[in-house]
């Protein structure tokens, strides 16, 4: 039997991590993965793959929309080969997986291919084409990430009702995909396919689409989306869905209870992900999971079990690829008998449409809930020169300040490359910056990273320059 230091079961961005930390913190690391590639749903099904996808499709609806402005004619018909497409996404999933195998070999970290589960607190069956094989582990980490979450009345046939798994393979554009839920996922795969032609519905329960964003931001979105194209039903409670052949219905009812139908080729169902924990067999090892499915953990993200730890969907907060690769090393270098530590309100969330959103801190509405008095500084990209000599003029960013002491609290952005921009805000914030400090920063011009400056300006005695 093999004995480890530390066993991670599972090989997504958290488990990866964690293993590549362990073993530069000198332990003996195994890699536990059930499926033949690593890098779980971000690399294979998620992050890597929505990401190509949306940058081919941007590159196509620039090609047959907006080259003309610019000058650049194309005689004939632009064609879409969506063959092509899925493959090139195949490729880039291909290459970054095999740069994460590459990255164990590195540093010499045993990855064993099956389904782990516990058969105590400290041995692991691993199970392959109905074998099964035992390590001993004096730690494990629990990164087994989560999977697409359901309504109980869908019925997910994964042809026509799909999840996200499904949308990044389709065969053909559909006329009409119908979207149930306005968060990331769907917004995403629903501009990929809107630009390539599809008509797209999006159904969203609550009353804004990114309800956990900023309200200015989902306002924003909205409005940009409509105008690509894409319709919206917010307040709108799904009721069934139904498959006819290659027709899907969806009946819903909206904010005034009235109900409505909507008829498409394809529904993607995206209302949100669930921790998958399904045969680690957590109860032989004692390991608690709460009722939403949860692994339970304390501050230092370790189990009831003081041998055992988790990281990312599995565990509470945000199902980010990013959030989990901190948790990954901080619960490395806590094993190691360092003292690491995780500023969550400082991990900064994105959607990767286009105009791209991004946020670090706090919300207007949560700062209003806490009593916390602020100030606000709000700069509009199409002020900017950079944005006007690109096109990309849609969006904002907003920064709110403390009001006595104007320390930053929340910086919230739509618009062109805000997914890289995001990070001046983290940096700032994680040094406890006040508008101020951003405000007399020196900005490169002309770049999209101005408007950052203005909106500090703007935060700061209402002192922007170019509005």
């Amino acid at each position: 039997m093999s004995t480890y230091d530390v066993a991670v079961i599972g090989s997504g961005p958290g488990g990866y991590v964690a293993a590549i930390r362990c073993a530069q913190l000198g332990m003996k690391t195994a890699i536990i993965e059930k499926y033949s590639t690593l890098g779980g749903t971000c690399l294979n099904v998620g992050c890597i793959p929505s990401k190509a996808l949306l940058d081919s499709s941007h590159h196509y609806d620039d090609a047959i929309r907006h080259f003309e402005e610019h000058g650049i004619e194309i005689p004939g018909e632009v064609k879409l080969n969506l063959e092509k497409m899925m493959e090139r996404k195949s490729s880039v999933v291909s290459q970054t997986c095999d740069g994460v195998k590459f990255l164990m070999d590195k540093n010499k970290i045993d990855v064993i291919e099956g389904v782990g589960s516990f058969k105590d607190k400290t041995h692991i069956n691993i199970e392959k084409d109905g074998k099964t094989q035992t390590i001993e582990a004096k730690k494990t980490i629990i990164a087994t990430g989560s999977k697409p979450a359901n309504l109980p009345f869908i019925d997910l046939d994964k042809e026509r009702v799909i999840t996200s798994t499904e949308a990044l393979k389709l065969k053909e554009v559909p006329k009409h995909m119908i979207v149930i839920g306005g968060g990331v996922i769907g917004l995403e795969l629903g501009q990929v396919y809107r630009r390539l032609g599809a008509e797209v519905t999006v159904v969203e329960f609550l009353d804004r689409i990114i309800p956990t964003m900023d309200s200015a931001l989902s306002k924003e979105l909205q409005k940009v989306l409509k105008k690509q194209g894409i319709k919206f039903h917010t307040s709108t409670k799904v009721k069934s869905v139904e498959r006819n052949g290659d027709e899907i219905i969806v009946k819903a009812d909206d904010k005034k209870d009235k109900e409505i139908e909507l008829k498409g080729d394809y529904c993607l169902v995206s209302v949100g992900r669930r921790p998958y924990t399904d045969g680690l067999n957590a109860d032989a090892a004692g390991v608690e999971i709460d009722e939403r499915g949860m692994v339970k953990v304390n501050e230092h993200l370790q189990t009831n079990i003081d041998n055992i730890y988790a990281i990312g969907d599995v565990i509470r907060g945000a199902m980010l690829a990013h959030k989990a690769e901190e948790e990954g090393t901080f619960v490395a270098e806590t094993m190691a008998g360092q003292k690491p530590h995780i500023n969550y309100n400082l991990i900064p969330g994105v959607v990767y449409t286009w105009p791209e959103v991004a946020a670090v801190g706090k919300t207007e509405e949560q700062l209003k809930e806490e009593g916390v008095k602020y100030k606000e500084g709000k700069f509009p990209m199409r002020a900017l020169g950079r944005s006007r000599a690109s096109g990309d003029i849609d969006g904002l960013i907003k920064i709110l300040a403390d009001e006595k002491t104007d320390e930053v609290l929340g910086v919230h952005m739509i618009g062109a490359r805000t997914a890289d921009l995001i990070a001046e805000a983290v940096t700032a914030m994680e040094f406890r910056a006040s508008a101020e400090d951003i405000a007399r920063m020196s900005h490169a011009h002309p770049t999209y990273a101005e408007a950052v400056k203005e909106a500090a300006l703007a935060a700061t005695e209402n002192r922007a320059l170019h509005i």
